[in-house]
């Protein structure tokens, strides 16, 4: 699958712009959607694509969860590939509001 592009919805535009604040910073899931203002249950199924697509890669936490008392956090932050294949869908994504997205048919207008 890697290759290929993410339909380009807002919140997969959000997602990519909350990972590309700081492309080799890795983030939790949690804090993903808190930078990109999405519920977990929106974020996590966006990072599955990404990653499925090699846009984003992840790692679970080590940590033992009993000693700090809460469950192990998936890390995730973008490719290198990804950083540049995230730039290019969001400039895309971002055609300006005046822009045509149609071709009018002459005499029809």
């Amino acid at each position: 699958m890697a290759g290929t592009s993410p339909r380009m919805t807002i919140p997969t535009q959000l997602v990519l712009q909350a990972l590309l604040q700081d492309p080799g910073r890795e983030l939790y899931g949690v804090e993903v959607g808190d930078v990109a203002g999405l519920p977990s249950g929106t974020v996590h199924p966006i990072l599955a694509r990404l990653e499925g697509l090699a846009w984003v890669e992840s790692r679970w936490e080590d940590i033992d969860p009993r000693k700090e008392g809460r469950p192990a956090r998936r890390y995730y932050r973008l490719t290198a590939a990804g950083v540049d294949a995230a730039r290019a869908a969001l400039a895309r994504a971002y055609r300006p509001s005046g822009a045509p997205r149609f071709r009018p048919i002459p005499g029809q207008i």
